[in-house]
């Protein structure tokens, strides 16, 4: 246990001599200060020596007990408070104890004193843990449903984008003479490519990004970053790396990772204005059951640790509290979206991790991420270079389910526009009504994944006793988690992610058709 400090409010010094014998069989003894009236206690508790339990006398001249435990509540009530009296009638005893007293021992028993105050401090750090878990708790739901929203969010923003970006991308290729008109669809794409990475943003902080996990090193991934952060730091800022020498690998996304390391560290630089140090440091981590205990939704076990610290102006409790809420921020207007930390949150407790910040006003800010150690070693990086090569065409017949309209009529045109002939659903029973009426083969189903009343996967596994020879492709402006309650990932199901060109969605639909099976 570690030590604690006492706080005695007691007039008699013979009395104080044998109630400060008793605290000093604990092990370890605790700190006691002895203050010996009203004047005394207010001192006390007003100076920056907080006690971790105050004793107090019933009967002290011209102040009681009774005021002595209203003041003290009134100023630390967190503090339990135990009287020790010489006599006490049972009504009074039930009135201190109704009052918030935690206990009141009788002068003649002290021996009794010391479970009594070990007792009470037990109580107030188990108070204590139940209050911060009821926060995190409450704290992880309300970063869960602003996730469900900004999920929701971006699944209808990437429809509107696939849209706008799509017909720029037809325009484009119709303008293509038109060098004037081509630097206008330039604008148009580049304001759709902005759009569409704030909607990845949001979608990394609801969890609901697709992944691409691997086995890596986080050492090597700070070395690789190296020379682009420093290039990013002001001549008044140093940059340090403490990487251990023996870490352990772990199972992530590399570009997301890097993602979450760069934004941690522009962060760090915007904190420091006039110049400081920024420090990212790797190191293997056990977290035990009694760590696990105090956070919610962390699991003890063996951690990877990437830790990135500045010495910078640092957080209060209340910005703390809402810095990883999207859009928030505490930069001037125009210099961040309020994105970045949000962003940080989502990727890490996608990747099954956990993120801590240790930061105080004006003394630094230290974000602690913590990733699941990985069993086998790094796997080389072993990725054909990408050929793109023209959008390939073909006659076959496409039944496309889209319920929103705009997606459906940009990817009919793609579609239409090599060679293909298409039926276009706008929910899943409609296109039922194809797969039973159409009199003519359907080779594919381009369908959206959520659909009204019938989802994409109910769907596909409908039309399979009607037509088996159909193949079918995904698309959806969600993601990973969305298929994973599909179960598409375990099967294999192909899948195109919006906002898509019209060059991907040939390529993609193409590539189905030509496979081997179904």
């Amino acid at each position: 246990m570690d030590r604690f400090r006492v706080l005695m409010v007691e007039d008699s010094d013979a009395d104080a001599v044998l109630i400060r014998r008793e605290l000093m069989r604990l092990a370890p003894p605790p700190e006691v200060d002895h203050v010996r009236n009203e004047a005394g206690l207010v001192a006390a508790l007003s100076n920056g020596a907080r006690p971790d339990v105050i004793l107090c006398d019933h009967n002290i001249p011209g102040f009681g007990g009774a005021q002595a435990l209203e003041l003290a509540h009134r100023r630390l009530p967190d503090v339990p408070f135990i009287l020790v009296t010489g006599s006490l009638d049972e009504e009074t005893a039930v009135a201190y104890l109704k009052s918030g007293a935690a206990d009141y021992i009788l002068k003649d028993r002290l021996a009794r004193l010391g479970p009594a105050v070990l007792e009470a401090l037990e109580r107030t750090r188990e108070r204590e843990t139940l209050k911060r878990l009821e926060e995190q708790l409450l704290q992880s739901q309300k970063m869960e449903a602003v996730g469900q929203l900004a999920g929701g969010v971006a699944h209808d923003f990437n429809n509107i984008l696939t849209a706008i970006s799509g017909y720029a991308d037809i325009l484009a290729e119709d303008l293509a003479d038109n060098p004037r008109q081509l630097e206008d669809i330039e604008e148009i794409r580049k304001a759709a490519r902005r759009a569409a990475a704030l909607t990845r943003q949001l979608l990394a902080f609801s969890r609901k990004q697709v992944l691409e996990p691997r086995i890596i090193n986080l050492n090597d991934v700070v070395l690789n970053l190296d020379k682009m952060l420093r290039s990013l730091m002001s001549e008044s800022i140093e940059l340090k790396a403490v990487l251990a020498p023996d870490l352990m690998a772990t199972r992530a996304d590399l570009n997301q990772l890097e993602q979450v390391i760069m934004n941690l560290a522009i962060n760090a630089r915007d904190a420091m204005p006039e110049g400081g140090s920024l420090t990212i440091e790797t190191a293997n981590v056990t977290l035990d059951q009694q760590y696990a205990a105090r956070h919610v939704s962390v699991a003890p076990g063996d951690y990877v640790m990437v830790a990135v610290s500045d010495t910078g102006c640092g957080m209060d409790e209340k910005t703390k509290a809402r810095i990883f809420e999207p859009f928030f921020t505490t930069k001037p207007a125009g210099r961040g979206t309020g994105l970045g930390l949000s962003t940080v949150y989502g990727i890490v407790r996608q990747s099954d991790g956990h993120i801590e910040v240790e930061t105080a006003a004006g003394s630094g800010t230290t974000f602690r991420i913590l990733l699941p150690r990985a069993d086998r070693g790094v796997e080389s990086d072993s990725a054909a270079p990408t050929v793109i090569v023209a959008a390939p065409r073909g006659d076959e017949t496409v039944l496309l389910v889209e319920d929103d309209q705009g997606v459906r009529d940009y990817a009919r045109r793609v579609l239409e526009t090599q060679g293909y002939s298409v039926l276009a659903a706008h929910d899943g029973n409609e296109a039922l009504a194809y797969c039973e009426r159409h009199a003519g083969r359907i080779d594919l189903m381009l369908t959206d994944l959520v659909l009204p009343r019938l989802s994409g996967k109910e769907l596909w596994q409908r039309v399979a006793g009607v037509r088996p020879r159909m193949r079918v492709l995904f698309m959806s402006g969600y993601n990973d988690s969305t298929l994973m309650r599909g179960g598409l990932q375990e099967s294999g199901a192909p899948y195109i992610q919006k906002p898509f060109s019209p060059h991907l969605l040939a390529h993609e639909v193409r590539r189905v058709l030509d496979r081997n099976g179904r």
